[in-house]
């Protein structure tokens, strides 16, 4: 028996989280009644239904794209722009783990994998994405310690594992810099830097824990092999608390 959020999010209808949330909003079924007990527990001939649809399981797929900018992370577009899931061809219901800026070019992963997509994303893993970035300025020691202190973001305390200079042009007083970090929230690269007075102009992200995009050009991806999906399971720390 498992828990019906990971049994729904292993499906690749959506992320355990998302699962989650349709679990409260009574938008699950199992055998025709509604269930909405998060950690339910389900067995392999149970009957779910998730908005009226018989989930049905499916062959995992994982995926790393070098995203370019003008492209949107998500699995659809309401304005008919292109979408990551549409650069990748596949036959299943893949998604984005996690996001990046219509304008933010760089590392993305797509999978149908809900619970690997949970890894990566929930803030309890730590997962480092690191960032290379274009600033309108030079950064100094003491920007550099605001940062790695920790400053409020949305009213919420973010902290930058790593940040430091590459180059400056100091003709056109800009530099580039390089910012890890291990939350993930929209637009947090771009809100840390104009919260030390710089605007972000460009912004790229070239890892994701021990994934790279390694000479990967723009627009192109790869599938990940199972020795790299097994190292990403290796990443999930264990809340005991929850444990069952």
């Amino acid at each position: 028996m498992e828990r019906i959020q990971k049994v729904i999010a292993n499906s690749g209808v959506c992320s355990r989280r998302k699962a989650e949330e349709l679990l409260i909003n009574n938008k699950v079924k199992v055998n025709g009644k509604i269930v909405n007990e998060l950690g339910y527990k389900v067995k392999s001939k149970d009957i779910i239904e998730v908005n009226g649809k018989i989930i049905r399981k499916e062959d995992k797929e994982y995926f790393l794209l070098n995203k370019p900018r003008g492209v949107i992370s998500s699995t659809s577009d309401e304005k008919n722009r292109t979408t990551v899931v549409d650069l990748i061809d596949t036959d299943k219901k893949i998604f984005p783990v996690g996001r990046l800026d219509y304008d933010t070019t760089g590392l993305i992963l797509l999978t149908n994998d809900g619970e690997f997509s949970n890894i990566i994303t929930h803030p309890k893993n730590k997962i480092e994405k690191e960032y290379v970035a274009k600033i309108d300025g030079v950064l100094n020691k003491e920007l550099i310690n605001i940062c790695k202190k920790g400053i409020v973001i949305d009213n919420r305390k973010v902290y930058v594992k790593k940040i430091k200079t590459k180059k400056v042009n100091k003709s056109s007083n800009t530099s580039i810099i390089t910012i890890t970090i291990c939350d993930g929230k929209n637009h947090e690269v771009k809100k840390i830097l104009n919260h030390i007075g710089f605007n972000c102009l460009k912004l790229k992200r070239e890892r994701i824990a021990f994934f790279t995009l390694n000479n990967l050009g723009s627009s192109k991806y790869r599938k990940l092999n199972p020795k790299e999906v097994g190292k990403v399971y290796s990443l999930k720390k264990i809340d005991k608390k929850n444990e069952i």
